[in-house]
C-alpha cells in the first residue's frame, strides 16, 4: 500500500515505488522506462478537449492583448448574451465602438432588418447560442444572411452574410460560463464581386441562401433527432445503475461525469451491494472500453453480474474471478476494468481486488492517504486463460474516507499517472471532514480541468 503524509511532503517512510507523491520532471514522455502499474489506459489516450497547461520561461503572455490582436472577428458573450468582450476587428466590422457594445444585449446591438419581414438572422443565432447553452458543444451555423444597420446613420441597413461559429467555454462544473462568438462577413462571396453579369451574381447568392437554408434546417432536425437519443440514453443509464438504498445512503456519494462533448451515456459504473450480516457492504466501480449505447449495454451486464456475485462471494477476489469468467462470453466486456471492496464495519477491515483498474484511496482521520493497490491484477479477460485473482485486506480507522473512482479522474494526455493520484490524494487529504456528497463535489472540482473530462468518470465516496 502508498501512503502519502498531508503533515509533510513526500511520501512515508513506509512509502513503496507506487508512492501518489509528485512526479518531478513530469511532461510529454514522463514517467517512460519507470515500472509501470498494470491499470488498463495508464498510456495516456487522446480525447475530445484535452489541454495541456504549459509553462514556458520568459515574459508572461498577456492573454487580453493576445484577444485583441486576433485577425478574426471574435466576441465573448455571458449565458444572458450580453457582450463581455469584443477584439478590434469585431469593432471593425461591425462598425461599432466599444462603448455601443459591451454590456449590452447582443440582440439590442444587432436586431433584425425592420425594413426585411423575412428577417431570420435574430431568430437562427438565437438558436444557435441556445443550442450551444444546453450541450456544451460548439455550433457552426450555416451561412446566414444578418442585414446591419450602417454606422452613423439611423435606418439606413447594410446587406450582409455571415459565416458564424459560436464556441462554449466550460468551467470547473462543466457548465457554460462564456461563449466565443466568431463571425467571418462572406457578403462579397455572395455578391461575387467582380462578376460582371449581375443577373447571375444575384441568382448566386440567391441558390446559396436557399442552400444554406436547407442545411440548416437538416441540421435542426438532426438535433431534435440526436436530442431524442440522448434522452433515451440518459433514461437507460439511469435504469441501469443502482441508487443509493438504507442504511447506508447516509454514508455514501455518487457522482458521473460524461467527457466534454459525449452523449452523457458510457460505461462507467458503479455498485453498492448490503451483504449478509451486521454491517457488511461491497462497493464496486468499473470501466467498458468505449462509449455510447454499446458500451452501456455491456455495462450493465457487468454490473448485475458483479452484483450477484458478491451477495454470494467468500470475498472480492472470487466475485471478481466469477466476472471474469462471465466477461469472456459477452461481446465487447474483454479489456474492462472494476475494483469490488468488501466493508465489514464490524471488524473495520477492508478486503480488495482490482483487475486493471486504479486503486481505490483511503483517507483516515489524519489526513494520511493510503491507496489500495497490494492485488492488482490484469483486467477482465486479458489472460489467454483463466486465473484466480489476488486478494489483499487492511484495517480502517472509524471516519476513515474510502473512493472508488474510474481512471478518467486521475488520467490526462502526455502525464504520469502518479501525477494525478498525488492530486488526488491532496484533495482528498484537504477536504476529508466534509460530508460524503460535499467531498464528492469537492474532488470533481479540484481534478476536473477547466477544458472538462476527455474521459467519462464515476466516482464513490463512502464515510467508513
Amino acid at each position: 500500500m502508498s501512503r502519502v503524509c498531508p503533515a509533510r511532503p513526500g511520501p512515508c517512510a513506509r512509502s513503496s515505488p507506487r508512492s501518489a507523491g509528485p512526479v518531478h520532471g513530469a511532461g510529454p514522455g514522463a514517467g517512460a522506462g519507470r515500472g509501470s502499474r498494470a491499470y488498463r489506459g495508464s498510456t495516456p489516450r487522446p480525447g475530445p478537449g484535452g489541454v495541456r497547461q504549459v509553462i514556458v520561461s520568459g515574459p508572461v503572455i498577456d492573454y487580453p492583448g493576445v484577444f485583441q490582436a486576433l485577425p478574426g472577428a471574435v466576441a465573448l458573450l455571458t449565458p444572458d448574451l450580453v457582450f463581455a468582450d469584443v477584439n478590434e476587428a469585431y469593432l471593425l466590422l461591425s462598425g461599432r465602438d466599444r462603448a455601443q457594445v459591451v454590456g449590452r444585449f447582443l440582440f439590442d446591438v444587432f436586431p433584425d432588418n425592420p425594413g426585411q419581414p423575412t428577417a431570420s438572422g435574430v431568430r437562427n443565432l438565437h438558436a444557435s447560442l441556445r443550442r450551444v447553452l444546453a450541450t456544451g458543444v460548439r455550433d457552426a451555423m450555416a451561412l446566414q444572411r444578418y442585414d446591419v444597420e450602417e454606422a452613423g446613420r439611423p435606418g439606413e441597413w447594410e446587406e450582409r452574410y455571415w459565416s458564424t461559429v459560436n464556441v462554449p467555454v466550460l468551467g470547473p462544473d462543466g457548465e457554460v460560463v462564456l461563449l466565443v462568438h466568431r463571425v467571418e462577413e462572406v457578403t462579397e462571396l455572395i455578391k461575387a464581386r467582380g462578376i460582371r453579369d449581375s443577373g447571375r451574381t444575384r441568382v448566386l447568392g440567391a441558390e446559396l441562401y436557399s442552400r444554406a437554408r436547407e442545411l440548416q434546417d437538416v441540421n435542426e432536425r438532426l438535433r431534435r433527432a440526436h436530442a431524442r437519443e440522448r434522452e433515451v440514453a440518459l433514461h437507460l443509464q439511469a435504469a441501469m445503475l443502482p441508487a443509493l438504498r438504507p442504511p447506508d445512503h447516509h454514508r455514501a456519494a455518487v457522482r458521473y461525469r460524461p467527457a466534454a462533448g459525449a452523449l452523457n451515456v458510457c460505461g462507467d459504473w458503479y455498485d453498492l451491494v448490503e451483504l449478509p450480516g451486521d454491517g457488511r457492504t461491497a462497493v464496486a466501480v468499473g470501466d467498458v472500453v468505449g462509449h455510447g449505447l454499446r458500451a452501456a449495454g455491456v455495462m450493465g451486464q457487468l454490473r448485475s453480474a458483479l452484483s450477484a456475485a458478491s451477495r454470494v462471494a467468500a470475498g472480492p477476489a472470487q466475485a471478481l474471478e466469477v466476472l471474469d469468467r462471465y466477461a469472456r462470453s459477452v461481446d465487447g466486456a474483454e479489456n474492462s476494468t472494476a475494483v469490488s471492496v468488501f466493508i465489514d464495519r464490524a471488524e473495520r477491515t477492508l478486503a480488495y481486488s482490482c483487475a486493471g483498474h486504479p486503486p481505490p484511496a483511503l483517507c483516515g482521520p489524519d489526513g494520511a492517504v493510503t491507496f489500495l493497490d497490494r492485488a492488482t491484477d490484469p483486467p477482465l479477460g486479458a489472460r489467454p486463460e483463466w486465473a484466480g485473482r489476488p486478494q489483499a485486506r487492511t484495517a480502517f480507522v472509524e471516519g476513515s474516507v474510502l473512493v472508488l473512482y474510474t481512471d478518467g479522474l486521475v488520467e490526462r494526455r502526455r502525464e504520469d499517472i502518479d501525477v494525478g493520484l498525488a492530486r488526488l490524494a491532496r484533495s482528498l487529504a484537504r477536504h476529508r471532514r466534509a460530508e460524503p456528497g460535499p467531498l464528492a463535489d469537492a474532488l470533481l472540482a479540484d481534478l476536473v480541468p477547466p477544458a472538462g473530462l476527455t474521459d467519462d468518470t464515476a466516482l464513490v465516496v463512502l464515510r467508513l
